[in-house]
């Protein structure tokens, strides 16, 4: 009776001693679980902070440097600040001295006038008419892109599209922008770059241009042949700050970054 009774406590504190360690590797499984998850987002959101940094490297050829040289003192001129790098990074530096100095509309005005210094006006009138709107064009201005401004948006290719029921090679895919990878601001991409631009393409050529970037992954479409939806419907400007921006606001049309 006795060795029954210590044989059943011996199986009763066994038992009890496989509960305890049971206990204990839960326990430890969830502090894994736990420390997995904390390196999990600290690694995604280092990673998030990593793909926007200039982190693309370009070797500018002699006649992108000519180009790049031609529009940064374009901007300059306009804007009347003074930058004292060279290559890309003036272009950079006036543009993100216009755009703390200025509200958006100035912004946008500058741009406008900068690129109309930049190609003269009789060669804009040229081309606007021998290329009147029609599927050739579009499909022109779209490989014309490509290969004459990769210098400014980085690389790029032809996409086909849907319009008007048919296709055509109309889109320019840009894959990261790079005014937008070295600026790093949504503010300075949509006052700096969307808006003027679509507005001086669609004035001094005639072609109308949709420009859609997507500030996830600084890729951005250009549409040609389409119009751009109105500025307070535009979803480019309900999207929010980076965090590496100063400002924590949203991009609405009160926004003066």
């Amino acid at each position: 009776m006795e060795v029954r009774v210590g044989e059943e406590r011996r199986v009763i504190l066994g038992s009890g001693t496989n509960v305890r360690r049971s206990n204990k590797t839960k326990k430890m499984r969830r502090k894994s679980i736990a420390c997995v998850a904390v390196l999990t987002r600290a690694a995604e959101s280092g990673a998030t902070e990593e793909t926007r940094k200039p982190n693309t490297v370009y070797t500018d050829n002699w006649f992108e440097k000519i180009a790049i040289h031609h529009v940064s003192q374009a901007v300059q001129a306009t804007s009347g600040w003074r930058s004292k790098k060279s290559g890309y990074e003036s272009l950079v530096e006036v543009a993100t001295m216009a755009s703390r100095n200025y509200n958006q509309i100035k912004q946008r005005e500058v741009i406008i006038q900068a690129l109309g210094r930049a190609f003269p006006a009789p060669i804009l009138s040229l081309i606007r008419t021998l290329l009147p709107q029609s599927k050739f064009a579009r499909e022109y201005f779209a490989a014309f892109t490509t290969v004459f401004f990769a210098w400014l948006v980085g690389p790029c290719e032809v996409k086909e599209s849907d319009f008007k029921g048919k296709k055509e090679k109309n889109v320019v895919q840009i894959h990261k922008c790079r005014f937008l990878e070295q600026t790093n601001c949504a503010g300075m991409c949509i006052n700096l770059c969307k808006f003027p631009c679509q507005d001086f393409i669609k004035d001094s050529l005639g072609m109308p241009v949709s420009m859609v970037p997507n500030f996830d992954d600084m890729s951005c479409e250009m549409i040609f042949g389409k119009d751009p939806p109105a500025a307070v419907d535009d979803p480019a400007l309900k999207q929010p700050c980076y965090k590496l921006c100063k400002t924590k606001e949203k991009h609405t049309t009160n926004c003066f970054i």
